[in-house]
């Protein structure tokens, strides 16, 4: 059982933010076992090719076998929404005695038990936190910054809007509890009550003062649970299933509603029929395989129809239905 607990001013330092480092190292657990990650495998097969070029010893060994990271490699974001060149600039400045211990507990093991490919760089451990800052940095951008990526933000920020939604009608309890039912709140502790129906090893018992440095809420779509970093004295950190993960193996799917498509033209109808979770203009072109020009014109035309709401995220706007659109939607019936 872990418990965060709580004091005056505390909850008033709870934020959430998204980490591209960590989603990018947290993918690696889906090339390892890929049965876990049923929605990644698609991407796996896209980006297999580029994945073996990569220095895939190394990217492999940063996973413990029981799917245990070094806590280095996945700090706590230094703000909302973090960009990955800061992040990999802030791991090039990781002390170098840190290494050692962290791959250590990561594995659960004694140092001499350690991948060899672990044990050789740590012999010069200020060269190796370069080495795995290069290797992470080439893997970002060969296999994961084109197309995964705005994939996997966008349902990162759809999480986000929807946990604002929660705890503006639910309070702290309702949003403490939606992130994972193995969370209880008495309006002081946080309790992470630990199971192990997932086949990770048990993490040690932890009581973690929040102490006036805040609780860091980060959505992952790479965990089946909720979990805390495994140094519990590092900054707090509650990482959480984000919702619609399932959505990252999506294709776009086909224009149909014969009605709504006399309407509104094939484009539009598609985009709006699309839009069952608020998106981006970025996340909507990958989806189907445009231009964002093109889709931020038709998108335009629907926001001004009264069809779409938008709202601002850091620089991403995002849009969803309106009601408008979800009665159109759920009215568009082929047979009409």
């Amino acid at each position: 059982m872990i418990e965060f607990r709580f004091v005056m001013g505390d909850l008033a330092r709870t934020s959430f933010a998204y980490s591209p480092l960590q989603e990018a190292v947290y993918s690696l657990r889906a090339w390892r076992e890929p049965a876990r990650y049923p929605h990644q495998r698609p991407w796996l097969r896209r980006l297999g090719p580029a994945f073996r070029r990569q220095d895939t010893e190394l990217l492999g060994a940063l996973i413990a076998p029981h799917l245990w990271i070094p806590d280095f490699l996945t700090p706590r974001p230094d703000r909302p929404r973090p960009v990955l060149a800061r992040q990999l600039a802030a791991l090039r400045r990781v002390p170098p005695e840190l290494l050692a211990p962290e791959f250590t507990a990561a594995y659960d093991t004694t140092a001499d038990r350690l991948p060899e490919v672990l044990r050789a760089g740590l012999a010069d451990p200020a060269a190796f936190r370069h080495r795995i800052a290069d290797a992470l940095e080439s893997y970002w951008h060969d296999c994961l910054a084109a197309d995964w990526w705005p994939r996997v933000q966008s349902v990162l920020e759809a999480d986000l809007t929807h946990r604002g939604k929660v705890l503006a009608e639910e309070g702290v309890g309702g949003l403490f509890t939606g992130l994972d039912p193995r969370l209880s709140w008495d309006g002081e502790v946080l309790t992470l009550v630990q199971t192990n129906s997932h086949g990770y090893l048990p993490w040690p018992a932890a009581d973690i003062a929040i102490g006036g440095r805040g609780l860091v809420l980060v959505p992952t779509l790479f965990a089946h649970g909720a979990h805390t970093m495994i140094d519990p004295g590092l900054p707090p950190l509650l990482s959480y299933p984000a919702r619609g993960r399932a959505t990252i193996s999506e294709t776009a799917p086909p224009a149909s509603g014969e009605a709504l498509t006399r309407l509104l033209g094939a484009p539009r109808a598609r985009l709006l029929r699309l839009l069952t979770e608020p998106a981006s203009t970025t996340e909507l072109a990958h989806r189907l395989a445009v231009t964002p020009g093109a889709v931020s014109q038709h998108l335009s035309i629907l926001y001004d129809a009264g069809l779409l709401t938008r709202t601002r995220g850091g620089r991403s706007v995002r849009y969803g239905r309106s009601e408008l659109g979800e009665r159109l939607c759920g009215s568009d019936d082929p047979a009409s």
